[in-house]
Parts: C-alpha cells; structure tokens; sequence
C-alpha cells in the first residue's frame, strides 16, 4: 500500500537534482543548500520507501493519501554524538557551573558510579525513554556511545542496550581513566585495546560497535593525551571500527590534527581551533567531518566553536545534541540549530543541513528525500524551516510515522 503524503508547504530534499530541477531558488540562497521543494508532495512505499518527490501538482496516484496541512517536511534529524545509556543525576554538578565551577570531566565519575549500580533493565528503560524523547523532537537517527561502565562487563552491558536501539553504536570505554586505574593508566588503555575491544568485536560483523571513540583532551587528567589516544584508535581501526574523536573542547591540543591525520570520520567539539586545525579539517574534507555541540558551551559557559569560521574556511560541519548527564541533558537537535544560529553564525539553513545531511554523513549515511531513500522525515508544525530557529523551545517538530516504515 503505497502513501502519499500532500499538503507540504516546503519540502527539505538535501538533494537539489532530485526531482527534475524542480528546486526553487529564487527566495533564498539557502533553497539550493537544502532543495527545497514547495507545494510539494512525496509517494511512501508500504516498506518505508521513497518512490517519488517533486510538485504536488504533478503527484501520481497512490493507494492512500494524507495531507500534512501546508507544515514543512524536513529529512529526520541525525544525533551523530549522544551518551544515553546512563543512570543517576548530575544536576547539582550543572548548578555549580552556573556560579563559576569549571568542568574538566571529573564529574563523569558520578555517572560511572550510578551506571555501574543500575540494573540492565533499569538502563533499558532510561535509554528507550531518551530515544523516544529525540522521536518526538524530529531525530530519526542516533548514534549512541558507551563510556559510563569503564569495566569490561560493563562497556559491552552499555553497547548491547544501546544496540537493542540503534545500529549506529560507538565503544567509548576511552571516555575518562577510572578511579581504580588512576594510578596505573597505561593498565587501562591496555585494558581498552585489548580485553573490552576484543570483546567488542568478537562477533565480526555482528559487532556491538561499529565506531571506537577516545576523549582526547590534555587539559583534563581524566581524559587521554595525544599518545594514549592514537593507541586506542589505532588499535580500533585495526580492528575494523571506525573512528570518532573527542577533540578540542577545553583547549587547544592534539585532538582535530589527530583525527584528521587517521581519518576518523568525526572530530566533536572543536571548541578551541588554531589556525592549523582548520587548515587540517579543510584538508581532511570529504572524510572528517567537525561535529558541533552548542548545547555543552550553553550548559557549561564556554565560549561557542565558530561555525562560520570553519564553512567559510570550506569545513564539513556537522551538528549535534551530545546528550549526556554532565555536560548537556538536552536531546534537541531543534535546540542545538537554534543555538548554531544565534550564538556560532551559520544560517538557518545551514545549520538545518549541518544537523541532517552532513551529521549523517559523519555516519556513513546518505540522508536525503529522494527516490530509493527511506522515509526518514521529520514534519514541522510551520510553513518552513525557518522556524526551527525563529521559535526556539517551542515543540514544533516531531518525527513522521509512517505505516510499516
């Protein structure tokens, strides 16, 4: 039973030849960005499928009809960085922040602490809950990371619910030393590329993981230096993980450069870039991706990464939420563009692309509304994107279900 969908005052494609040169660029630069489409319309195949988009005025037939009532279509967000197997609370922690307490990871401890106590079926229902959260904030896609268990049980505990959610998963067993290690951290890297990774990947293509990430971050003592973190990255891609990187959020250090020296697919954060990370991300484009959180320089006071220095610079910029306990308990991507427009100078629809197109693409994914896609759509309760940023905190986007799909 095929679906088509009617009533779309502006449909976001991310593909502007998707349809015939049926692109509108006449209003906004940022139309061919993005490819947008108005009046539009799109045929949903019974599996989930995009069979066709273009002009409603052109639509061919379909079983069944539904008409979305002149709302925007966008393709559903991609949360290409998030922590959501996690137990406890760490608002106190967010309190002292907003009187003048640094953050150097410290207090990722606290969650390790609460993590570790809590049930599987406990952080089951944390987790799903979170997911469903995103759903109804128009996130279709989220990549989720271990990083709150440090033990061998319980990193790969952490993957396997997050796997029951989500196929793109990301071993972070990297994320800070634990205290029992502190004293002994070459211990614990060797324990992280050997043990938990091997375990990790045990089940070849079936692996709990399919990317391997490291806090890479001299200016805490919790996290990794430049060493310790090319060691668990090299051992993850020997081991057929992707890579995904911890860069630059408190300083400048070793953290973009490495990543792009590799070849991760994402470097997130990026908070504090010399004129030599840029130069590196530039000449990484195509393969690493600068993933933005605007939500952790909200919640902890820190200067916003700037986003128009780097798309100027011709950067791949990514967008997304790091919902986590410490640094940002946000799961809103719509919060993040927001953010990304008001405070690091991308437009609208840039920033709209940043948190779709090119957050996918850090996942290896291609997200477009075009024939042969699946329908992974977000619908807007407004007759264009613009309203993403223009009503910020108001709950107006929301995931598209879609029968079978």
């Amino acid at each position: 039973m095929s679906l088509l969908l009617t009533g779309i005052a502006e449909l976001t494609t991310n593909d502007p030849t998707h349809a015939d040169g049926h692109v509108d660029t006449r209003s906004d630069p940022g139309d061919a960005l993005l490819g947008i489409v108005r009046d539009a319309a799109l045929v949903v195949s019974d599996d989930g499928v995009i069979e066709w988009v273009g002009p409603a005025s052109e639509a061919p037939a379909a079983d069944e009809r539904r008409d979305l009532g002149g709302r925007a279509v966008i393709p559903g967000f991609v949360d290409s960085h998030s922590h959501l197997v996690f137990a406890g609370d760490r608002s106190a922690e967010f309190a002292a922040r907003m009187t003048g307490t640094p953050y150097d990871g410290g207090g990722i401890a606290v969650s390790v602490a609460a993590t570790r106590a809590a049930s599987d079926d406990e952080l089951r229902r944390l987790v799903a809950g979170r997911v469903a959260e995103m759903r109804a904030q128009g996130t279709t896609t989220v990549e989720i990371k271990s990083g709150y268990g440090l033990t061998l049980e319980d990193e790969l505990r952490s993957l396997r619910i997050a796997r029951e959610l989500t196929p793109h998963t990301t071993f972070l067993g990297a994320h800070v030393v634990p205290p029992e290690y502190a004293a002994d951290r070459a211990a614990y890297v060797e324990l992280v590329t050997g043990p938990m990774l091997d375990a990790v990947v045990a089940d070849g293509p079936t692996a709990l993981a399919e990317s391997i990430d490291v806090f890479c971050e001299p200016h805490s003592a919790h996290a990794f230096d430049a060493d310790e973190s090319r060691t668990i990255l090299e051992a993850g891609r020997a081991a057929g993980l992707a890579l995904r990187v911890h860069g630059n959020q408190l300083g400048q250090g070793p953290g973009v450069q490495l990543a792009c020296e590799l070849g991760a697919r994402s470097v997130d954060h990026c908070t504090f870039l010399s004129d030599e990370d840029v130069d590196a991300l530039v000449a990484a484009r195509g393969t690493t991706v600068a993933t933005l959180l605007p939500g952790v320089e909200f919640s902890t006071r820190s200067p916003y990464p700037d986003a128009r220095r780097l798309v100027d610079a011709g950067v791949d910029v990514a967008l997304a939420s790091d919902c986590n306990p410490g640094t940002c308990y946000s799961s809103s991507i719509p919060f993040a563009i927001a953010l990304a427009v008001r405070e690091m100078g991308l437009t609208p629809a840039e920033a709209l692309h940043a948190a779709t197109a090119v957050s996918a693409r850090s996942l290896g994914l291609d997200r477009r509304v075009a024939p042969g896609q699946p329908a992974e759509l977000a619908v807007v309760d407004a007759p264009t994107h613009l309203h993403l940023a223009y009503r910020a905190g108001v709950p107006i986007v929301r995931a598209l279900d879609l029968p079978n799909a």
